[in-house]
C-alpha cells in the first residue's frame, strides 16, 4: 500500500482550480475597470415599493386635459413591474383642486399631478412655467424646459415650498372662450361676468372684465346659471364633455391667453430626495414620455370636435388681428407689472424672452407659413 495521502492530492487540485477561477474574476473584473463599464449596485435591485396617493386637479375622463396622468401611472407601474405604483385621486376625493401643492407640502400627501398656475396667489410666478399669453408655443415651452433654464428655474421656484416639481404633460393652445354674444372689440369685456384662468384673467380685469376662477366641476352650473357669462377652460374636445356649447354658442379663438398648457407632478422634496437615484429617473422616464403623447393626444382629437360644429349650433370665431394686437398690448402691461413686484416672476420672464429672441432665428425660417 502506498503511503501517500489522496485527500492530499485531491485537496492541492481544488487548489489550483479555485486560484484559476479567482484568477478568471480578477481578470475580468480589470477588464471592466479598463473598459470604463458601471459595476452593477446591487443594492438597487431589491426595492421597497413606492405607492403614492396622487390627487389631480382635472378628471381623468377628460381627454388630453386630465387622462394623461392614467398613462404615466400605468407606464411607471409596468416598467417596474408594479414596484412603482400612483394611486390616482379624481379631484376633490382626496384634497381640494386648487391645494394640491400645498398638501404635498404639508405631506398630506406624497405626490399630485396639477397646473401649477393655481398657485398664483402663493407663488406670483407660476403661470410663466404654465400658461404664458401671447408667450411661446408648446414645443417652444419643452425646449426652453428642457434645453435652456426651464427646468432649473422651476425646480428653485418651488424647492423653497418644499416641493419638487417634474414637468409631466404640455398641450396646445386653449380656445379663446365660449360667450354667449360676440365680442366685436375690447370694449365688450368691460362688466363681463367670465371664468379666466392665470394671467389672461389679469388681461381682462384690466379691461374691465370680472374675472373668477371656480374648477372644472363646477363652471358648467355657473354658466347655466347665469352666474357667469362666458368661461375658458381647455380645448374644444373638453369643454364640448363640459356641456359648455349647450349654453354658449360663441367659441373664440385662437386661444391667446394660454399658448400652451403645461402639467406637473408635483412630489414632496423629502420625499423625492429620499428615492434611489434609479426610481428618480425611472419618474422623470416617464413624465418626459407623459409630455410627448399628452402633446399627441391633445392635437390628435381636436379636428373631429370641431367639425361637428355646425351640427350643435356652435359658430368659431376668429378674434380680428386689430383686437389681438390690442390684448397683446394690455398683457405686456401686466407682465411689466407682475415682474415689477416679483424677483422670480422677473427672473423667469428675463429668460423666457432671451430664449424666443433666440429661437425666432429658426422658427421664422424652419416652418411653413401657416395659410401657405
Amino acid at each position: 500500500m502506498s503511503g501517500k495521502n489522496p485527500w492530499g492530492n485531491r485537496s492541492a487540485g481544488f487548489a489550483v482550480i479555485i486560484a484559476f477561477l479567482a484568477g478568471l474574476v480578477g481578470a475580468l473584473a480589470l477588464r471592466s475597470d479598463q473598459s470604463g463599464s458601471t459595476q452593477v449596485d446591487t443594492s438597487t435591485i431589491k426595492q421597497a415599493k413606492i405607492h403614492w396617493r396622487v390627487p389631480v386637479a382635472f378628471g381623468t375622463n377628460l381627454p388630453a386635459l386630465g387622462d394623461n396622468v392614467l398613462y404615466v401611472s400605468n407606464s411607471l407601474d409596468r416598467a417596474s413591474a408594479g414596484r412603482v405604483t400612483l394611486e390616482v385621486f379624481e379631484p376633490g376625493l382626496l384634497i381640494p383642486p386648487f391645494s394640491i401643492t400645498e398638501g404635498v407640502r404639508d405631506k398630506k400627501i406624497e405626490a399630485g399631478y396639477t397646473w401649477l398656475g393655481y398657485d398664483q396667489g402663493k407663488i406670483p410666478a407660476t403661470p410663466l412655467i404654465s400658461a404664458v399669453p401671447f408667450g411661446m408655443e408648446p414645443w417652444e415651452f419643452t425646449a426652453w424646459y428642457y434645453e435652456d433654464e426651464g427646468q432649473k428655474l422651476t425646480e428653485s421656484l418651488y424647492h423653497p415650498h418644499e416641493v419638487h416639481p417634474i414637468l409631466c404633460g404640455v398641450i396646445g393652445p386653449e380656445t379663446a372662450g365660449w360667450f354667449r354674444e360676440p365680442i366685436e372689440s375690447l370694449a365688450d369685456f368691460e362688466g363681463l361676468k367670465i371664468r379666466f384662468a392665470g394671467l389672461g384673467g389679469k388681461v381682462l380685469q384690466k379691461l374691465g372684465a370680472s374675472v373668477t376662477m371656480i374648477p372644472g366641476g363646477e363652471i358648467f352650473q355657473a354658466l347655466e346659471k347665469g352666474a357667469i357669462d362666458a368661461t375658458e377652460f381647455s380645448m374644444p374636445a373638453v369643454d364640448q364633455m363640459l356641456g359648455f356649447d349647450r349654453v354658449a354658442k360663441y367659441n373664440y379663438f385662437p386661444g391667446w391667453h394660454q399658448t400652451f398648457t403645461a402639467a406637473h407632478l408635483v412630489v414632496n422634496l423629502e420625499v423625492w430626495q429620499a428615492l434611489a437615484s434609479a426610481d428618480r429617473a425611472l419618474i422623470e422616464m416617464a413624465c418626459t414620455a407623459g409630455v410627448i403623447r399628452n402633446l399627441s393626444r391633445g392635437e390628435g382629437i381636436q379636428g373631429a370636435i370641431m367639425a361637428g360644429f355646425d351640427d350643435k349650433g356652435v359658430t368659431p370665431v376668429k378674434f380680428p388681428k386689430a383686437v389681438l394686437k390690442q390684448l397683446q398690448t394690455v398683457t405686456r402691461d401686466v407682465l411689466a407689472e407682475e415682474a415689477e413686484k416679483d424677483s422670480d416672476f422677473a427672473r423667469i420672464w428675463a429668460s423666457q424672452k432671451k430664449f424666443q429672441e433666440t429661437y425666432k432665428h429658426w422658427k421664422s425660417h424652419a416652418y411653413l407659413p401657416r395659410d401657405f
